[in-house]
Order: C-alpha cells, then sequence, then structure tokens
C-alpha cells in the first residue's frame, strides 16, 4: 500500500470508476452487428466512450441517425468570472434566503466557486419542467438535491431522484429534468474537467466496492428503464463546449434508444445511504469521502455517533490547509463546530489560513453523543476563488467570527 491509497490528497488520478456493468433495454447478442427494426431497417449503433477508446464506454442503439442535424442556433457564453479582489479571505456565503435563481434550469445554475479543475454553485429554476435537453461537453456534472424530486430523463433512460440524491452525470450525457411542481426545489451543482468516480481506496483491484466502503454496488441506482421517444419533430438540445452554448435542433429526439449496455452512464447515489465511519476520537475528513476525481475530492457529513474515547472532543481540532481549500455546504440539522451558519449556506476555508471550531463550540460538544447533521464537503487540491456572482453573498464579518466580541 502506499499513501495514496490512504490518502484523498493524491495527485495520482486512475480512470477506472466502478466494476458495474448495466443492460437495459433490447440489444443485440453480438456488438457492432446486424440489428434490425421491425421494418427491417438496422438500428443505429453509437458508441459513448472515454478516453479515446481505452477508457469506460457503452454501446447505444438508436430508432434514427443520430447525426440528423436540422439547424445550429448562435452560440451564447456561459462562463463565469472570478472575483480576484476577494483575495485570502474565510469565506461565508449567505445563499439560505436565496430563492429562484434563474427562468429555466440552464439560467438558473449560479457558480460561486471555481477552480480549473471544478466549479460548485446554486440552481433553483422558475420552471420545472425543462423544455430543451442538456449536453455538457465540457465536464461530469454532481448535482445534489438539497431540495426536490422528480425525473431525469437521459438516452440511458428514466431515473428517479429525490430530496438527498447524488446524480453523477457523465460528460455528453443529454438529459432534462422534470421537477415535481409541489414542495421547494434547491440543488447544488458541481462540474468537473475530469470523470467523478468512486472512490480508488474503497475498490478492489477489478473495480468492486469492497467491504469496508461507506456504500455498495446496491445503493447505486442506474436508469431503471428505458423511456422511448419516437416522435420526429424539432428537438433542441444546448450543448455546453469552451464556455460557451450551442443551441442544436434535431430532426428526433435524443431519446430514441431501444437498448443499451456498458459502464458509462448517470446514476444516482443517496447521502442517506452513507454510512458513517466513526472511532474513539475525532475521525479526519477523508473517512467521509464520497467521491473522488481529477483536482478535488468530496464528502458527506451524516447522522453519526460521536467519538467513544472517555476524554474525547467531538468537535474538530483547529486545522491548517497547507495544499486544499474546503467548501462546506450546509444540508440539514446544526453543524455543531459553526455559529450563525445556516441551512443553504456555503463556507470556503483557504489553504494558507487556520480554521476551526467557533468560540464556546468545543466545550459545547464534550459530552454529546450524536449529532443529526447533513453537509456536502467540496476539498480542491489548486485555491478556489470566489465568482462575481458570489460576492452579494459575502458575509463581511465571518473572517473575524473567531474572536470573541467581534
Amino acid at each position: 500500500m502506499t499513501i495514496e491509497d490512504y490518502s484523498y490528497f493524491s495527485n495520482e488520478y486512475t480512470p477506472k470508476t466502478m466494476a458495474y456493468y448495466v443492460r437495459l433495454g433490447q440489444i443485440p447478442p453480438k456488438r457492432h452487428t446486424q440489428f434490425r427494426q421491425p421494418d427491417g431497417s438496422l438500428y443505429k449503433e453509437e458508441l459513448v466512450s472515454s478516453k479515446g477508446f481505452s477508457g469506460i464506454y457503452s454501446n447505444l442503439y438508436h430508432i434514427y441517425n443520430p447525426n440528423e442535424v436540422k439547424s445550429i442556433g448562435k452560440p451564447t457564453p456561459y462562463s463565469w468570472t472570478a472575483a480576484d479582489a476577494h483575495g485570502l479571505n474565510q469565506t461565508h456565503l449567505k445563499t439560505s434566503e436565496v430563492g429562484i435563481t434563474g427562468e429555466d434550469y440552464l439560467s438558473a445554475r449560479r457558480m460561486l466557486l471555481i477552480n480549473n479543475d471544478v466549479m460548485m454553485g446554486i440552481c433553483t429554476p422558475k420552471q420545472r419542467k425543462m423544455d430543451y435537453f442538456f449536453k455538457n461537453a465540457d465536464g461530469d456534472e454532481l448535482i445534489y438535491i438539497h431540495d426536490g424530486e422528480g425525473v431525469m430523463y437521459s438516452q440511458f433512460g428514466k431515473l428517479i431522484v429525490k430530496k438527498g440524491d447524488y446524480i453523477v452525470i457523465p460528460r455528453t450525457t443529454i438529459y432534462r429534468f422534470e421537477f415535481a411542481e409541489e414542495g421547494p426545489l434547491r440543488l447544488l451543482v458541481m462540474e468537473s474537467q475530469g470523470p467523478i468516480e468512486t472512490v480508488k481506496r474503497y475498490r478492489n483491484e477489478v473495480g468492486q466496492l469492497l467491504e469496508h466502503s461507506p456504500y455498495c454496488e446496491r445503493d447505486i441506482r442506474p436508469p431503471h428503464e428505458i423511456h422511448l421517444e419516437e416522435q420526429k419533430g424539432d428537438y433542441l438540445i444546448q450543448i455546453k463546449k469552451q464556455g460557451m452554448l450551442h443551441p442544436y435542433h434535431y430532426a428526433h429526439s435524443p431519446l430514441d434508444i431501444v437498448g443499451w449496455d456498458g459502464y458509462l452512464y448517470p446514476y444516482a447515489l443517496s447521502i442517506h445511504d452513507f454510512e458513517p465511519i466513526t472511532g474513539r476520537i475525532h475521525q479526519p475528513p477523508p473517512v467521509h469521502q464520497t467521491f473522488q476525481a481529477s483536482g478535488f475530492v468530496v464528502c458527506s457529513f451524516v447522522p453519526r455517533l460521536f467519538d467513544y474515547h472517555p476524554l474525547s472532543i467531538p468537535a474538530p481540532y483547529n486545522h491548517s490547509n497547507i495544499d486544499s481549500d474546503e467548501v462546506l455546504y450546509y444540508a440539514e440539522g446544526e453543524f455543531m463546530s459553526r455559529k450563525g451558519i445556516d441551512r443553504g449556506s456555503f463556507t470556503l476555508h483557504m489553504g494558507g489560513l487556520p480554521h476551526g471550531p467557533h468560540p464556546g463550540t468545543v466545550e459545547k460538544s464534550i459530552g454529546a453523543k450524536e449529532t443529526h447533521e447533513y453537509a456536502v464537503m467540496l476539498d480542491t487540491f489548486k485555491p478556489l476563488q470566489v465568482t462575481t456572482a458570489a460576492l452579494e453573498y459575502v458575509d463581511k464579518n465571518y473572517p473575524m467570527s473567531w474572536t470573541l466580541g467581534s
């Protein structure tokens, strides 16, 4: 074993994601062979692959030619600008009271934190049902459903999603969401320049999740049924590429798939199915790790028993990040090491500065037996920057909040 096997701060990136083969719908017994429709014409086979032909892939079977473009609209910018003047500051983004962030799904995506590996933000669209499809050709996506429920439709089929779900969406997946009209809707959105994977140290040599993993294949939910749309017409796919949205109009729905198989597909994993790892003394963040990617990791803080050493201190110790930035998104419950942080807010603790529990929280935590908190943590290996879109949410007093009487 190397140190990388135990630490999530590994610069070594491995492309293996998960040993989980999925087959859905109708497919021929042999790939790249004749597979005919009821009228005698051929289904159109499409290989969706990563890393050229050496990464994970899936084979999809279309009724129509996937290249039937009717027209292409004018590209529009779709990117975010770093607020360089924000500087080196421990940061609290007061986003708990933010309501609608845009009319539709794409206009509502508001990225607040960015670097060259990942961006993170919020999305609360007014329209609950998308009347177009989206394909992100720039990166993989991880969407956490803080509030809401609905269905994600993609060329891989129908996936029911609900509050507490992480949705892993591989690059170039074509999808649309239909969320329930009733109740709140709030999404946490992350976009990655590389694949978002299960954690390397949780897997054996063939990619199966090991016994000590805090979740297993039974917890991972791929699309469960084919959703076939055969009608011809005008179908808009908004394609994000190089920070631009490219509107492509097709003569048929991209959901003309009768079947597929492979290892590349979107899936959901509920934060409620993450089994916490605890110990006699305070456990470090790597025990909460849920996903890895090139340049960052994602962790889940969930309800759990506190430490059981007779002299344990459940509150975390002070910590200096010398080579990473740490973001916490506060989802549910009272985060016992923080004061003045509400549900749906962010904190960014930058490398180069120490951070730790607020005054009074350490003593208060002693003797506590459990926590009911939920939080999503993003740790990056390169510095994050606040975007100009985030400046209106910055709590200017937060850097001084560890000073008694401030």
